[in-house]
């Protein structure tokens, strides 16, 4: 019978220290990237790289041929050419209904600036608009409709103490007639509650000084602002997040 001829044993790669010698580098590698992964930031270098990557990518976004998806910031719907265009509109409506004695308008740093007397919306004392008031809002809502900007609407009366039930104060009722004319343009024209901010002054802030009937009868308004966007943020930080 023929002999089986084993086969020759394959000789081992290397010696077996080499095994045990290139765990211990992987173990030493795994360490040392440990301690880099643990260490603090370089602040002054991260800063430099934010910097230059956001260098990159606004030059990225303003290089393309292709309009981009957003507007330049610097057209800004309700800005200041609307917002003239909005005052003179206004100005026009007064002066066509013969609103010259007991409204105005003005155009200042806070934006545009409607003044409306007591008489052209409330009742003495009362806080709910009247059915007559409706011709002047209805007008006023609508050119509001068509801009963004932050609405700010402040109730004021003269010096004149009010106590009753419903009004303990001329505070309570300076806030509530600039709510009413808020909770109007919200609900007549479905403009977004987050534009407005209703602010009550009571007697703090007269145009004139409340020595006569007629200047009591100028101190008792409400003033609608629709708010330059310069001062939109400025606003916004009063109002409470959600």
């Amino acid at each position: 019978m023929r002999r089986k001829h084993r086969a020759p044993a394959k000789k081992s790669a290397g010696p077996k220290w080499m095994v045990t010698f290139s765990d211990l580098v992987t173990l030493i590698l795994v360490f040392f990237v440990l301690l880099f992964s643990m260490s603090q930031i370089d602040k002054a270098k991260f800063q430099k790289i934010s910097e230059s990557f956001r260098d990159q990518q606004s030059f990225d976004e303003n290089s393309s041929i292709v309009p981009g998806e957003y507007p330049n910031e610097e057209i800004k719907p309700g800005g200041e050419a609307s917002l003239d265009q909005l005052y003179e509109e206004i100005k026009v409506f007064l002066q066509e209904n013969d609103l010259g004695q007991t409204a105005d308008v003005i155009r200042d740093e806070r934006g545009v600036v409607l003044v409306l007397e007591e008489k052209l919306l409330f009742d003495s004392g009362k806080a709910a608009l009247t059915l007559g008031s409706y011709t002047y809002m209805e007008k006023i809502g609508t050119l509001f409709a068509d801009m963004p900007n932050m609405i700010k609407v402040e109730g004021h009366t003269d010096n004149r103490p009010i106590q009753s039930a419903v009004y303990p104060s001329n505070w309570e009722l300076s806030t509530s007639r600039a709510s009413s004319v808020i909770r109007y343009f919200i609900n007549e024209f479905s403009l977004e509650p987050a534009r407005f901010v209703a602010v009550g002054y009571a007697d703090t802030r007269p145009l004139v000084p409340n020595t006569t009937e007629e200047n009591m009868q100028k101190n008792r308004r409400v003033e609608i602002i629709m708010i330059d966007p310069v001062l939109d943020d400025k606003v916004k930080e009063t109002q409470p997040r959600s």
